[in-house]
């Protein structure tokens, strides 16, 4: 990893320094980790108090932002989130060489078409009649299941198990231990235990989608569960039989999402969200962390909460339960005032009587 000067990183991202041009910067860190050659950013303004006692020799940062550090140099721009990528892309190790071929170790089926320019590493699998696509790379222990077929310049990382009759786009990025096409969750009551219900549909899944360590994606019962182009999941995703996931949803960490439902286009899922069978998630939709969904979210809603309701009223309901034990206290406190004015007024009105 190489240094840069300030004016070199400026150039990278757009950016206007404030400080000295010839500054050497060794790499990037956060706020509370960079040292006196490193670089850090400033985005979101709950960091602000960082900045006073950071060590890093150079900040990205917005270009209205307003320093109490007059030593500390800063590079202005208008979307310091992206520039720090690019900063950080700039310094990133270079890629491992990717040579094209099939390991030794690796079985593929005289039926299974390999592109010649792609790399199929030690231990995996590629089954009768499965395609891999040009420049694609499947790392190591990978399984491509029978009339599977992988898409151009992708990457399967270590362990992914493609069932058979999956369909994965161009430059699909799925990291170790997912599973796509395992059969979906279906059974029957009856008198000796649970049938199981056969799962026979499969999984398409559209160009530029990324899934995340240990994802599942079940095949659907009948037809297809669908994974639409530029679709990102986080680890830990579980995606049922026959869901749908539209253009350029985001799933977040340990979201979970049952049989049949619709999640719409741009929709934001948070972590552990919970989505029921057959809903719907309109586009453009958030779901906020740990939130419970049943039946249908409009598009362009914020929704919160188990059961997950509008974002506002979620809130305010939160609040008010925050406020319980105090009311519990007066609630008790006006009962016992109460019990007193009660037996005040039986003790007046017998010594009326009495008199």
């Amino acid at each position: 990893m190489s240094s840069r000067t300030l004016a070199e990183l400026a150039q990278l991202c757009d950016a206007v320094v404030d400080g000295d041009l010839a500054l050497t910067i060794d790499g990037p860190a956060s706020l509370s980790d960079a040292g006196p050659r490193e670089i850090s950013f400033l985005a979101n303004p709950r960091y602000t108090q960082q900045v006073a006692t950071t060590r890093a020799a150079a900040l990205v940062t917005h270009r209205d932002f307003v320093s109490p550090r007059p030593d500390l140099a800063l590079l202005r721009c208008d979307d310091p989130n992206r520039a720090f990528t690019s900063i950080v892309e700039a310094f990133a190790p270079p890629a491992v060489a990717v040579v094209a071929g099939i390991h030794p170790t690796a079985v593929v089926e005289a039926s299974a078409h390999v592109d010649r320019t792609a790399s199929i590493g030690p231990h995996c699998v590629v089954a009768a009649h499965a395609r891999i696509g040009a420049r694609t790379r499947l790392v190591a222990n990978v399984y491509v299941g029978p009339h599977s077929s992988v898409g151009d310049d992708g990457v399967l990382h270590a362990s992914v198990v493609v069932y058979d009759r999956v369909t994965i786009g161009a430059r699909a990025l799925i990291h170790a231990g997912t599973v796509i096409g395992s059969d979906g969750f279906g059974f029957e009551p009856t008198a000796t235990g649970w049938t199981k219900i056969p799962q026979m549909g499969s999984v398409e899944i559209g160009d530029d989608v990324e899934m995340g360590a240990s994802c599942a994606i079940d095949r659907g019962r009948f037809g297809p569960t669908r994974i639409d182009r530029g679709v990102k999941m986080d680890n830990l995703v579980h995606v049922a039989h026959n869901v749908h996931v539209e253009e350029g949803a985001l799933l977040i960490a340990q979201v979970g999402i049952a049989g049949s439902t619709r999640i719409g286009k741009r929709a934001i899922l948070a972590g552990q969200a919970g989505i029921a069978g057959h809903a719907t998630i309109g586009a453009g939709a958030r779901i906020g962390a740990q939130s419970g969904v049943a039946g249908e979210v409009p598009p362009g809603a914020d929704y919160f909460g188990s059961p997950a309701r509008p974002r506002g009223e979620a809130l305010r309901s939160w609040m008010i339960v925050t406020k319980l034990p105090e009311l519990q206290t007066r609630i008790r406190d006006m009962a016992k005032r109460l019990a007193a004015l009660e037996a005040a007024t039986v003790a007046r009105a017998k010594n009326e009587e009495d008199a």
